[in-house]
């Protein structure tokens, strides 16, 4: 049977825009070392880490954790596009449900560059051949990039099938800002109105604006996982445990399917959640608070129904009614999200871990939940991964 992983600390640093960071070996430096004060815990205390990061060289988790000690142990570097983060606490939760170990760290850091995402190798084929194919087969827009294509075609694509009027989307992005006006750490913390997104620079017409899209940011977060045995031993905090987690890739419906919305992954995420809830026993209407992957508001309205928050193609509904903001059936995003934060990629899905586990300790102060007791983190990699992790308050 496996054993029960709890999350004893966690930690993380603001995240600021290009430019304004300090070396990504300090800021993970920093995230662990809150993590570990977080807990109670040295440095010396852990015995095995995943460090999470797209942009770097092969070793800069090691780099960026020997600031913090050089104990001899395991350290693992972890690639996973969007999802690095919640892969490396998904290796570290497996590491201790397996008994391989008893306490470790899960580091995820980012430092990045300004505008759009691109690709480093270009003398090599990429990993997104496939993915360019399908968006180029599926999608007509000349001149708009990638990342805007992929998640801008899965929005075009519901209001293509269910008729959702982009001001929908422009609502989840001004629920994102009213979220964010409450958290420190969020990097944009003024309050925008449906109409202020809507009027904001046009980077696809009847698509999308600036505004629904997250910014490239960087940042650093952590989360210490032990078992109960561990925990009981030296007294630490066993409020939050990880109940379920599934971590899916692609299946042949990402393509055969010849529409945006799985190219970007809503088969994955329904996958993974559909595991999550069956093997916490649990459904959808069990979850009071969420944490998911916005990384434009286009993915947040899909993602929605992916994780069965509301049906498909009710997600216009969904957001009309208020259900996903505080006072509704679940908070989605009260950190802000990625819209408001920006995606720092290796330390998203830890900075969604540090959050939500906030929010079942009943610390997360003016972004509270009230009374939340079980919470659900999405974290998505294009081409492709998807991590989704369920956290119960014992």
């Amino acid at each position: 049977m496996a054993s029960p992983v709890h999350v004893a600390g966690v930690g993380m640093i603001p995240f600021v825009k290009p430019g304004a960071n300090e070396p990504y070996h300090l800021m993970g430096a920093e995230a662990a070392r809150l993590a570990l004060r977080d807990a109670g815990l040295g440095y010396d205390a852990i015995q095995q880490a995943f460090v999470g990061y797209v942009y770097g060289d092969s070793t800069c988790g090691q780099r960026a954790l020997y600031q913090v000690g050089m104990t001899g142990i395991p350290i693992v570097n972890v690639n996973n596009n969007c999802s690095t983060g919640s892969t490396a606490l998904y290796l570290a939760r497996q590491a201790i449900a397996s008994g391989a170990a008893d306490c470790v760290l899960a580091l995820g850091f980012e430092q990045m560059k300004p505008g759009a995402l691109g690709s480093v190798f270009v003398d090599r084929p990429s990993a997104f051949e496939d993915f360019d194919a399908a968006a180029d087969q599926l999608i007509d827009a000349p001149g708009v990039p990638l990342a805007l294509r992929y998640f801008g075609g899965a929005g075009l694509s519901h209001m293509q099938k269910y008729g959702t009027p982009l001001s929908s989307f422009a609502a989840v992005r001004a629920k994102a800002s009213r979220h964010a006006a409450k958290n420190p750490l969020a990097l944009f913390r003024k309050e925008l109105s449906a109409d202020d997104v809507l009027n904001d620079q046009v980077i696809w017409p009847g698509v999308m604006t600036r505004l629904m899209a997250c910014p490239p940011t960087c940042g650093g977060a952590a989360a210490v996982l032990v078992s109960e045995a561990f925990a009981k031993k030296h007294g630490l905090n066993t409020d939050v445990r990880i109940a379920a987690q599934a971590m899916t890739t692609d299946t042949p419906s990402t393509f055969e399917a010849h529409d945006m919305m799985r190219v970007v992954g809503y088969d994955m995420a329904r996958a993974a959640a559909t595991k999550v809830y069956e093997d916490a026993g649990v459904g959808p209407d069990d979850i009071d608070v969420v944490e998911l992957h916005d990384c434009f508001a286009h993915n947040e309205l899909i993602t929605y129904e992916a994780l069965g928050l509301c049906p498909e193609g009710g997600a216009e509904k969904f957001i009309a009614d208020g259900d996903n903001t505080y006072g509704g059936k679940f908070v989605t995003n009260p950190s802000g999200g990625l819209l408001s934060k920006g995606h720092p990629l290796g330390a998203t899905g830890l900075a969604q871990c540090y959050e939500l586990t906030r929010q079942l300790r009943g610390t997360a102060e003016a972004t509270q939940v009230g009374g939340a007791k079980r919470a659900l983190q999405h974290n998505l990699g294009l081409g492709g991964a998807c991590v989704v992790t369920l956290y119960e308050r014992t």
